[in-house]
């Protein structure tokens, strides 16, 4: 299927995000890459910002998917280890899917000059990721699988690693070199974790 203009140019913006910033990436380029003339790209977003704004969110979203079964957290939790399991290979999947990896790039290029960037990472991604694990480890303790400690602490704990291979396999696809030892910690991590925390 053809892509649409619109995600033409959603896909030349997040190329160009990654390799050259926010600020690096200006709404011409972006429409060149595309091959349209500027003011068509205005028929699609109001500004860069629009563009920006539709990114985060579709691939903030697409970050989640492994809950969109339609369960209620309550009882995708009550799975225990399975729940964890779920949960760290949907975000190792994000780390070898293409688009993920480009804004991941880009997060880590704007973390350090742009707030709004910033919170967008610490608000709308890291938190609501620590807010759906502290509470699956809530639900886990009243369960009795796993032992009673701070959620939120064992959320950090449970989520910190993944977030180190994802960043180590992207900087070792830059320099062109095999992921395959990262991928395997994905897995270990959950056993080690898990030994660690259940009863």
């Amino acid at each position: 299927m053809d892509k649409t203009t619109k995600e033409k140019i959603l896909d030349a913006a997040l190329e160009l995000f990654s390799q050259r910033g926010y600020k690096g990436a200006s709404v011409r380029m972006i429409s060149s890459k595309v091959g349209i003339r500027e003011s068509a790209l205005y028929n699609h977003f109001k500004n860069k910002e629009d563009i920006l704004n539709t990114i985060v969110s579709t691939l903030s979203s697409s970050s989640l998917s492994f809950l969109s079964s339609g369960k209620p957290l309550e009882e995708s939790a009550k799975k225990g280890k399975s729940f964890l399991r779920e949960f760290a290979t949907s975000f190792k999947l994000l780390s070898y899917d293409e688009k993920s990896e480009k804004f991941f790039r880009f997060m880590m290029i704007e973390l350090m000059q742009n707030r709004n960037i910033r919170d967008i990472f610490l608000n709308d991604f890291h938190q609501t990721h620590l807010k759906i694990l502290s509470q699956a480890f809530f639900i886990m303790m009243q369960e009795g699988m796993i032992r009673s400690s701070d959620p939120m602490l064992m959320a950090r704990e449970f989520l910190s690693p993944l977030f180190f291979y994802r960043m180590q396999a992207t900087l070792l696809r830059l320099d062109r070199e095999s992921t395959s030892s990262v991928a395997t910690l994905f897995e270990k991590h959950i056993d080690f974790f898990w030994e660690m925390i259940s009863e």
